[in-house]
Parts: C-alpha cells; structure tokens; sequence
C-alpha cells in the first residue's frame, strides 16, 4: 500500500506542479512559461537573489494578484469536493453517490438565493453570502438526518431517499426565488452555476482548515471504509462501529461540501468523478484513494478552470457549466456501467 501511494502520490503531485505552472501562463495575456516560472521562484526565500527580475510589473501583478489567487481556490475547492465525494461513496456504498446527495449543495443555494435576493449580500461585507450559505448548507444536512432517523436508527436508502425529497423541494424554491428576482437574476444563477473568479486569498483561507482536517479524519476511518465495501454486518463483527462511522464520514463531508460550495457556488460532478477515476487505477483501498482524490480533484477543477477563462477569453465560462459538461456524460457511463452489472 506504501508503496502505490509513493508511486501514484509522486506521479499526481508532478501532474499538480505542472497544472499550476502551465494554468499560470494561460490567458487572455499570454505569458512565456520560463517567466512564469521565474516570477514564482523569485518570490521563494533564498532563490529571489539567484533570478533577476527583467519582466513587466503588469506580468507580475497578473501572475501574484489575479491567477495565483483564483488557481489556489480552484485547488483547495477541488480537493475539498473530491475527498468528499470519496466519503459519500465509501460510506453509502454507492460509486454514484457525490457530495450533492444529502442536498447540502442545494441547501447552500437557498440561503445564498435568500440574501442576494433581500438585497442584504453586503450586510457582513463580503463575507455575508459565504457565511450564509455555510450555514443552510449545515441546516439542510441536520434536516435530513431527522427525516431518516427512526427510533434513533438511520437506514442507508432512508438517508439517500431523504436527501433526494430535500434537495427536490429546496431546488423548487430557489427556482422560484429566481422567478421572483428582477435585477439580481443574473447574480443568483451566476452562483449556482459556480466560479472561483474575482476571490482574494482568504476564500482558500475559509476552505483550507476543513480540507485539512477533514481529509485527517477521512483517513483514519480509510480501514472502516475498505470493511464497510463488504456490507454493514461483515463491518460490524470486524470490529468497525458502523453507526459512528456513518455519521462521522457523512458530517465531515458534508462540512467540506459546505465550505467549498460557500466560497465558490454550485460545482457538480467534481465529488463523484474524481474518486472513480482514482479507484480505477488504485483499486478500492480508501487509504489510498482519499490522499489520492485531494491532488487529482485539485489538477482537475483548476484545468476546468483554466477552460472556463480559455474558451470564450476574455470572457468567462462559469466553472459550474465545465464541469456538468464534463462530469454528465462520466456519469452517464457510470450509470450504464452500473445497469449491466445489476442486469448481467
């Protein structure tokens, strides 16, 4: 196992470095990759005095202050959504599940709808949105855990069967508050369709604790996760305590989901390819898939990112937009691959 994650984990973080450099030099001013590379390096202590700075202001402004920012929100929203995903998928058994299962993304939207629509989106400063949809993120998931919760007991079809009851009626009512808005219309549907553009360095700042510590905990319940593939009561005589194990892996999940669709909007698909794609090549061990889901989910949204500025440049693609186009027709594949099996 130390070894394929020495060997996969070295392989993903070389794509990662690449990713960022190359995303760094793409735009709507095209920068050379070598100054690019020198404008980073520049910046590292005890390498600046070895480069001399013999390019434009303007180049270094746009790489520090425009790209760098978006490409480090892009990565820390990324893993976040990914090591979700591998969450929700190795808790509820189920390749198809995603961190949007539960409604928490919906949930999210809700109260993001809520406070653009009252005119109220500055009222803690730039931070009101965020915080707000944190919260009704956090709320929807608390709602769905009453509705699946029997006599204290949470059956796995009860809690997938609720989440899909609260993200339909939540969906409804943000269509309507869309139906509703006049001037903020366009503000509303641009967060639902997610972007990480125009955020400074604190956005990564609110995501990156529940990344950290979340990732930490999903690793230490990785040997729960591999017992639980083959079925709650095999789990249970090995040992694993399902009923912590299930609440545990779903609230930290979803407090990741929270806090990356806080920052950046509704980002589909992210948590559900990712560690498919990762469990394709690794196979089902979670020890190695979820260190693995943070660096590939991270290479993945900032090249959909760096689509989104490329496609139409100098305009912008919604984030959301690349990824359902991206995502959808994966998880198209998945479902038919998923019926065959069931048929055959």
């Amino acid at each position: 196992m130390k070894r394929k994650l020495f060997i996969y984990g070295g392989a993903a973080i070389a794509l990662l470095l690449f990713s960022i450099v190359v995303s760094l030099s793409l735009g709507s001013a095209n920068l050379p990759l070598s100054e690019v590379w020198r404008i980073l390096l520049n910046k590292i202590p005890g390498l600046g005095s070895l480069i001399t700075p013999d390019w434009q202001t303007t180049s270094e402004t746009i790489i520090l202050k425009v790209r760098l920012p978006r490409l480090a929100l892009a990565l820390v929203v990324g893993a976040a959504l990914a090591v979700a995903g591998a969450g929700f998928q190795g808790v509820l058994r189920n390749p198809l599940a995603d961190p949007y299962t539960l409604g928490v993304a919906t949930g999210a939207s809700v109260g993001a709808s809520v406070i653009i629509l009252t005119g109220m989106q500055t009222a803690l400063g730039q931070w009101t949105v965020p915080l707000v949809a944190f919260v009704t993120g956090i709320l929807t998931l608390v709602i769905v855990f009453r509705l699946a919760g029997t006599q204290g007991v949470m059956r796995l079809e009860t809690l997938i069967l609720s989440g899909v009851v609260v993200q339909a009626f939540l969906g409804a009512f943000v269509s309507f508050m869309v139906t509703l808005s006049k001037s903020v219309v366009n503000e509303i549907l641009f967060w639902q369709m997610g972007s990480v553009a125009m955020r400074g360095w604190s956005y990564s700042g609110v995501v990156l604790p529940y990344l950290l510590v979340g990732t930490a905990i999903l690793l230490y319940f990785g040997r729960s996760l591999n017992l639980l593939a083959l079925g709650e009561r095999q789990a249970a005589h090995l040992g694993v305590n399902v009923s912590r194990t299930r609440l545990v892996v779903l609230i930290v999940s979803t407090l990741m989901t929270a806090a990356a669709v806080s920052v950046s909007g509704v980002v589909a698909f992210v948590g559900l390819v990712i560690p498919h794609l990762v469990r394709l090549v690794v196979g089902p061990d979670y020890r190695l898939i979820i260190p693995l889901s943070t660096i590939v989910g991270s290479v993945y949204l900032i090249w959909a990112d760096t689509l989104a500025r490329l496609v139409l440049s100098p305009k912008d693609i919604p984030l959301g937009i690349v990824t359902a186009l991206l995502g959808a027709p994966f998880f198209a594949y998945l479902l038919s691959r998923q019926k065959k099996r069931l048929s055959g």
